[in-house]
Parts: C-alpha cells; structure tokens; sequence
C-alpha cells in the first residue's frame, strides 16, 4: 500500500524587518528578522517536502523567495490586489501580520492547484536592470 505523503503548507507574511510565518497543518505561527542569515537558519528547520506562498512585498520578499528556491522548496508568490480579493472572498476583516501569513497559507492550500510556483527570472532580466 503507498504512503501518503504529506506536504507541509506555510504562508510567509513580508514586512522590511520581519517575517511572520504560519504553517496550516501545525497551526503555529513564527516571527524572525528579515535576514538572510535568519532566513537561512529558518528555512533549514523546515521539512524538505514544504510548499511557502508568499506575499509580494517591494522588494523585501525576493531574499526569502530566491533561498526557499534555491533550497528545493515549492515557492508561490501571490499579488497582494489577489490576496485581497480573497480575503474578502471568504468573509474576513483582520488585517495583522499574523493573520495575513494564516490567509497566503490558507489560500495556497485551497487554490494551490491554480497557483504557477515562482522559479527565477532568466539571467538576461538582471542584465536589463
């Protein structure tokens, strides 16, 4: 009989200074520097099989985005007009760091199988800028 493999869901909450995650099957919700040396030492505590969407946010998401990637993580990220849409969609009204990193992870879980992961743009686009 095949086992059933599960895959862990965290929706990432990006701010300039801090990260708030929140994982659906554990329902524990973290808050860390946003670092790459925090962010790293983060990613590493997590299982290999973990999908993280995350809000675009400036630029402030791109260093979490590109080291889950690198690191072999499914990485969605979601547009914040989306995320809204959503958000008053399903009825809610709260508008925290915390509930926000809740909702991404509820929204990958429901409509994951709608959601392109993110993969990195071609090397000719950093050219460009």
């Amino acid at each position: 009989m095949a086992m059933r493999v599960e895959k862990f869901i965290i929706g990432v909450d990006v701010a300039k200074v801090e990260l708030v995650s929140y994982c659906e099957e554990t329902a524990q919700q973290h808050s860390l520097k946003n670092t790459k040396p925090e962010i790293r030492k983060w990613l590493a505590l997590q299982p290999a099989n973990t999908a993280i969407c995350v809000e675009a946010t400036n630029v402030y998401h791109l260093d979490l985005v590109e080291m889950a990637y690198e690191k072999g993580f499914a990485v969605y990220v979601v547009d914040g007009y989306q995320l809204s849409n959503y958000r008053k969609g399903i009825g809610g009204r709260a508008k925290t760091d915390a509930s926000d990193a809740c909702l991404l992870a509820r929204f990958l879980d429901r409509e994951g199988s709608l959601l392109r992961p993110w993969s990195p743009p071609p090397a000719v686009y950093s050219k460009l800028q």
